[in-house]
């Protein structure tokens, strides 16, 4: 029996229209901006916005579950869609009361973009004797300096979550406007896939903020601060899964002209309500279970595995036809390749490299 989300007939629509439109966002001439509007009329954007600030503040397990569907329909925009809601979570956990009730309740709908760019503060940039962002406090103001690497919809952002070493070592978060002076959106660069997340690197060239926009800090290791997300979380392990389930979606339609890919298909789809199952159990009532099967990381290696096995077995039953760019297996091929770059810890980069050499025997997640 699969253990997959059944969205409601209302949320179907939204589904479809995401699927029509992620036609056209293999292309960095294309933002998702027509998705993104039809979240925010779904009432999706205001899913991780708390209630008192005007959103419907989704549990863990709803907003896995609609990843887990989002993704299904459209991962670009479901990418994006991470971005801005890891802002706006950062933002709701903030002490920064007056910061919360003025950006907060601008975020429920579509009209204004939050975004992160804190890669730099999660790796091992930080360890560089000279920190990526430089971060003076002069009396109530902050001034950074730096290049911000990664950052999603940079020159779509109003807002980006982003922050820096101060000279003794503690870190900040803040919330950025990019109308600031001594901000600079550079190119975005040139992905394999997802390129119309249009992400970029923004410098900044002693941009000077008010406290009032401090989000968190002076701290040392401030993105240790917060809830169960970041590096390896279920939320990306969920995007994985969607992305699977695109692409056994799209193998069952081979399948049905094809009838002996069937021996291929069913194992996969198995294998995917396996790892959709404890990946719910994990986002719910097992939350606290130390059984290894639901650790962060156990499922990110799974479902890295998974997406990548799939894509694979489309594009090899799509023969020579999958292997032109335009194909839907070529695209689906590239984008399971992000799941090896993206917040992926050590331990699930190395486990995905003992299953490419074959080698079963070293430690698993």
């Amino acid at each position: 029996m699969s253990t997959w989300p059944q969205p409601d007939r209302t949320f179907e629509e939204t589904l479809r229209v995401l699927r029509e439109n992620s036609v056209s966002l293999d292309d960095a001439s294309n933002w998702p901006s027509e998705s993104l509007e039809v979240l925010g009329e779904a009432g999706v954007l205001g899913q991780v916005v708390p209630r008192e600030y005007g959103g419907s503040e989704f549990s863990g397990p709803q907003l896995v579950e609609g990843y887990l569907q989002l993704s299904r329909a459209c991962l670009p925009t479901t990418f994006v869609l991470t971005q801005r809601n890891a802002a706006c979570q950062r933002f709701a956990l903030s002490e920064n009361e007056s910061l919360k009730a003025d950006l907060l309740p601008q975020l429920v709908g579509a009209g204004r973009f939050a975004t992160v760019g804190i890669s730099h503060l999660t790796t091992s940039r930080q360890h560089l004797s000279k920190p990526t962002v430089a971060v003076s406090i002069e009396g109530s103001r902050l001034v950074l300096d730096g290049m911000v690497p990664w950052v999603t919809g940079a020159g779509q952002a109003d807002w980006v979550l982003t922050g820096g070493t101060c000279e003794d070592g503690a870190q900040v978060l803040v919330a950025l406007p990019m109308d600031a002076e001594g901000i600079t959106v550079m190119p975005a660069q040139d992905l394999l896939a997802l390129d119309s997340s249009r992400t970029a690197s923004i410098r900044l060239d002693g941009v000077s903020l008010d406290e009032s926009l401090l989000v968190a800090g002076p701290i040392e290791g401030v993105m240790q601060t917060g809830g169960r997300g970041g590096t390896g979380s279920l939320g990306t392990s969920a995007l994985a899964l969607g992305a699977a389930s695109e692409s056994l979606d799209r193998l069952a339609g081979e399948a049905l002209k094809r009838p002996e890919l069937g021996e291929i298909l069913d194992p996969l789809t198995t294998e995917r309500d396996h790892v959709v199952g404890d990946l719910l159990a994990a986002a719910g009532e097992m939350s606290e279970s130390q059984l290894p099967e639901l650790t962060n990381e156990s499922l990110r290696q799974r479902s890295n595995s998974l997406v990548l096995r799939a894509a694979q077995a489309y594009l090899a039953a799509s023969k020579g036809a999958g292997f032109t760019a335009s194909h839907p297996a070529s695209r689906a091929v590239r984008e399971s390749m992000f799941f090896l770059v993206w917040s992926c810890p050590q331990a699930v980069i190395e486990a995905n490299l003992r299953e490419f050499a074959g080698v079963t025997d070293g430690p698993s997640c």
